[in-house]
């Protein structure tokens, strides 16, 4: 690891914080026994009769209306021609009392697939949506609208990273088994474009979950045939029946570390114009995703917000594709005989011109922020905002992360035997280094911050992106609190277990909060997802992990339930009390 450069991306970050020196390189507690639906399949072919075979989905609620979603895979005598699709949405499951209802066709041009913005809604209301083509009918979904004022608490499910050839989609499984959640938020990498052989190729032969098509993901017909097959896994279907999703996208459902205008992975030469990709990839996801389309001259405006009574405001932000600049490297700091230009490295990272979000939006989130009511304003966005930073003596490779944190415990339990080298290594300042999070982009984060403060919100943010979970206190330049961040771990994709394979998880854990001042929690061995529930008094996250997603037969539990309390001098991280 010591002779290699960092790489950038959540497999970066792993390998990064993983390695000796970074520039070298209402839930209980209780455990459930179940069984996720069945085995996998791919049902995007034709070759059959007429069927809704990817099941059903709704999202983007709000207090009137839903976006209903399905496709239609044609029958084998279609030839091409436009189907006709009916749909009713119902006040009960068996779908008698109906409500709403309409007919719309569908075809080839949008890959078959419907969505219906079902209008004229109560609010706070669960519906029933089912939809027919011909003979056959869907599967029947549960959607819920958002409610007005008169809400106790709000209930949401937070999923990332769900990397279909690295396991079993147990995650989705469990909770599509929650019966309280008022809507389940995905933060990214819904899909991944890598080709069959690539990532995580290994796992997906021994489970049999290889990706299609086999090769890596850059034509609109390739990005369709990819949600296609995770669209065809039925405990993704069971969770998208069982609750409407509030979605954005983060880099895989493009490229690896998108940003603006390219992509790690992506070469020109290779791949043609890196636009081009990008409205391909952007097009799938409009079409197989159940997301409001206000522009379709503008797909990459995915920034929106939900209001859930007076509780939460929550804003999806896009800080992956429509404003980000390119992102820094550190092994571009580092001379030809390895020395680290430490003022050319704090002159870019801090510079006031970088960009995450981009001025147009961060506008759009003062306007929606300075505007709300309510008691919490929620960030629903990709990657992690808190301050992951590292020693300098770490950073400059003076001394491995565990052999840091092994002096840190040492010079406390014995400052005597601490030499005035490690005084120095333990007195210097911490380094940004993961550079495709927001430690990659100083002055925007701080513009953000600044926000929240100048209208004196309480901020919670949401994020996804390491495959690992995370909690963290958010602190400004200036070192004030300005709200707490939950990042939920991957469905599947794998986190830092793999770099630590004869280490216990928990030593591992310890390691990152003793090095990470802002880190309050870390777990970073296991799959699953976030509950997190607000109300006026508190907004509580609870962390739950399933033992496995090698076998469909699974075990989920919380391990942990963090929360934080409104107001000034509040808004921090705490233990939750006693239930």
């Amino acid at each position: 690891m010591h002779d290699q450069p960092p790489v950038p991306g959540r497999r970066g970050f792993i390998r990064q914080v993983a390695g000796t020196a970074l520039l070298g390189a209402g839930l209980g507690t209780g455990v459930s026994g179940c069984t996720s639906t069945a085995s996998h399949g791919d049902n995007n072919d034709n070759t059959g009769p007429m069927r809704f075979a990817h099941g059903v989905a709704s999202g983007d609620p709000l207090n009137d209306r839903v976006i209903l979603w399905t496709r239609v895979t044609p029958g084998q005598d279609n030839g091409g021609a436009d189907i006709a699709v009916r749909w009713q949405l119902a006040t009960d499951a068996s779908m008698r009392s109906v409500v709403s209802s309409g007919s719309l066709t569908t075809s080839a041009r949008q890959d078959y697939t419907v969505k219906v913005d079902a209008a004229g809604l109560l609010p706070g209301h669960v519906y029933h949506y089912q939809f027919e083509a011909g003979t056959a009918k869907s599967t029947i979904g549960r959607t819920k609208t958002l409610p007005r004022a008169d809400v106790r608490q709000v209930k949401l499910a937070v999923f990332s990273c769900s990397n279909y050839p690295f396991g079993f989609f147990n995650a989705y499984a469990d909770c599509a088994l929650q019966a309280d959640i008022d809507a389940a938020l995905h933060l990214g990498d819904y899909i991944y474009e890598y080709e069959s052989t690539g990532y995580g190729a290994e796992q997906a032969k021994r489970l049999d979950r290889l990706s299609e098509p086999r090769e890596v993901l850059v034509r609109l017909e390739d990005y369709r045939r990819r949600y296609g097959q995770y669209r065809s896994d039925p405990d993704l279907q069971a969770v998208h029946a069982a609750m409407p999703f509030i979605v954005v996208w983060d880099d895989h459902e493009f490229a690896d570390d998108t940003w603006r205008d390219g992509s790690l992975d992506h070469r020109d030469s290779i791949h043609g114009p890196f636009k081009l990709r990008k409205q391909a990839a952007a097009t799938a996801y409009h079409e197989w995703m159940p997301v409001r389309t206000p522009d379709p001259a503008a797909l990459d405006r995915i920034y929106r917000s939900f209001d859930f009574g007076s509780i939460v405001s929550l804003h999806m932000l896009d800080t992956r594709l429509i404003g980000r600049d390119h992102q820094l490297t550190m092994s571009s700091y580092l001379d030809a005989d390895h020395h680290f230009d430490e003022a050319r490295y704090r002159s870019d990272l801090y510079a006031p011109q970088r960009q995450m979000m981009g001025a147009a939006q961060m506008a759009w989130l003062d306007r929606q922020v300075e505007q709300s009511t309510a008691r919490w304003q929620m960030l629903g966005q990709q990657v992690l905002m808190a301050r992951m930073e590292f020693p300098h003596a770490v950073v400059t490779k003076q001394c491995s992360s565990a052999d840091y944190v092994a002096l840190k415990r040492r010079a406390a339990l014995d400052p005597a035997s601490v030499t005035e080298q490690e005084r120095r290594w333990l007195a210097g300042p911490s380094l940004p280094c993961y550079f495709d999070s927001w430690d990659g982009y100083q002055s925007e984060r701080e513009r953000l911050f600044d926000i929240m403060t100048r209208h004196r919100k309480n901020m919670v943010v949401l994020a996804g992106d390491t495959h690992n979970a995370w909690a963290s206190d958010l602190f400004d330049a200036s070192g004030r609190q300005v709200g707490v961040e939950f990042a939920t771990p991957g469905v599947t994709s794998p986190g830092m277990e793999g770099a630590y394979p004869g280490t216990n998880p928990d030593e591992v854990a310890a390691m990152m909060t003793e090095m990470i001042a802002p880190l309050y929690y870390a777990q970073t061995s296991k799959r699953g997802y976030l509950i997190v529930t607000a109300s006026h008094e508190q907004v509580r996250c609870d962390f739950r992990f399933v033992d496995t997603v090698s076998s469909h037969a699974y075990t989920a539990a919380v391990e942990r339930s963090l929360r934080t309390v409104p107001g000034p001098g509040n808004r921090k991280l705490e233990e939750c009390p006693p239930v």
